[in-house]
């Protein structure tokens, strides 16, 4: 297997690229596949049920996708570091949520227990994954992380598939997906196994769970600050409207992910000092954006009737808003990013405050319509983009300037490995 490292070739790069991608397109699809099969197949409250489930395993992975960041990081900056022990950490953390979180589970979203301790134990499954994801991409093996992407999709989500499709319940399903995620960990673990050259590489700090907590509170920020505006949609309006905004958002998340390989193929060269990267990234997030909005522009009815079916055809007037707000935030996730790599304390803290902003516009601000929760959204990602994209450029401390200078000469060639 040819893999990506940093100092590959542009079309090396690029294939790399395109493989993460469509990693991300399989993951995706597997997520939206498996709750269209669940209303198909089973009835209303265990339908309800799957899609809770699924809901709560997605915030308390944000631990994971935290964990991933953090190991990517650290890794750019010092091949080699061991990560287990903060994995485990990470892991139990926040299973510890979940278990906490039991009595309210069980009375507000009426849960089984038997349900929640399947939630439980997926969630430490899926955490624990961050950690080998991480590692690829920190080492940049691209293609190796874009097979780790795929086989972690199939294991999160294919045995709950296959298990729908054959007639089970939704605890014999969740306990499908259970067993699959577990069982495609040592595959993980055998597509991250170190290279050859970056075997005893000197470590100079390990990684510690502080860093894995902000680049987690990172990333639930981001997922808070980009579906807040469908949930006061929710809250707010009326059935009707509120499934007509749903549809909208559709547009708003596929303009938010498209560009996202960007910063996946980024994060690690933004870990090791190269400021011009920034730029760059900003400049194909952003490019990536002004295509979407202007096919939204062109063809929104299309757009709408495609996310949600003929009945939304006459809603495609707003198509380029939700499109520019996802890519308004495509722009500030971007940069977020940034601020994990460079070692900012508190990346998340503007996204918190956008967070706010939209709920004080969408609570006592804007008329509670369609289009008053809309122009909330749009309005607070721009003035984010604005101030992150615009503000103070990010500047790296002594410390980690020449923790990133060490990594840089420590920085693996490009490499092939069977």
């Amino acid at each position: 297997m040819t893999e990506t490292t940093a100092g590959s070739s542009p079309g090396r790069l690029g294939a790399a690229g395109a493989a993460v991608a469509v990693a991300a397109m399989v993951t995706n699809g597997l997520a939206y596949l498996l709750p269209m099969l669940g209303a198909r197949h089973l009835p209303a409250e265990e339908l309800s049920v799957l899609a809770t489930v699924l809901a709560l395993v997605a915030i308390a992975g944000v631990a994971g996708v935290g964990l991933q960041m953090a190991v990517a990081v650290h890794r750019a900056r010092q091949p080699g570091t061991p990560t287990l022990q903060v994995t485990l950490v990470t892991a139990a953390v926040a299973t510890g949520v979940v278990v906490v979180a039991t009595p309210l589970m069980l009375t507000a979203l009426r849960l089984s227990l038997t349900v929640v301790a399947l939630v439980a134990a997926t969630t430490f499954a899926v955490v624990l994954a961050g950690r080998w994801l991480g590692e690829l991409q920190g080492d940049q093996r691209f293609l190796r992380l874009a097979w780790a992407m795929g086989v972690f999709a199939v294991g999160r989500y294919a045995g709950m598939i296959v298990t729908l499709v054959f007639g089970a319940g939704v605890v014999d399903t969740l306990l499908a997906g259970l067993v699959t995620a577990y069982l495609v960990l040592p595959v993980l673990a055998w597509i991250a196994r170190p290279a050859a050259t970056n075997r005893g590489s000197s470590i100079d700090a390990p990684l510690r769970i502080r860093q894995v907590m902000s680049a987690g509170t990172a990333a639930l920020a981001m997922l808070v600050v980009s579906y807040a505006d469908l949930i006061f949609a929710r809250q707010l309006l009326s059935p009707a409207d509120s499934g007509a905004y749903s549809v909208g958002t559709v547009l708003t998340k596929g303009a938010l992910w498209a560009p996202q390989v960007i910063t996946v193929l980024a994060l690690p060269r933004l870990a090791v000092g190269d400021s011009r990267l920034r730029t760059t990234v900003l400049a194909i997030v952003g490019a990536c954006g002004a295509v979407l909005v202007a096919a939204a522009i062109l063809a929104g009815g299309f757009a709408f009737r495609l996310a949600g079916g003929q009945d939304y055809a006459p809603l495609g007037e707003y198509a380029p808003i939700f499109a520019a707000t996802g890519a308004l935030y495509a722009l500030v996730f971007a940069v977020v990013n940034a601020k994990i790599a460079a070692g900012s304390r508190w990346p998340s803290a503007p996204l918190w405050a956008a967070a706010g902003v939209l709920a004080v516009l969408t609570m006592f601000v804007a008329p509670r319509t369609f289009q008053g929760i809309m122009w909330c959204a749009f309005a607070t990602a721009a003035l984010t983009a604005l101030v992150m994209v615009f503000g103070p450029s990010l500047r790296g401390t002594a410390r980690r300037s020449s923790s990133a200078d060490s990594a840089e000469r420590r920085a693996p060639s490009a490499e092939t490995v069977s």
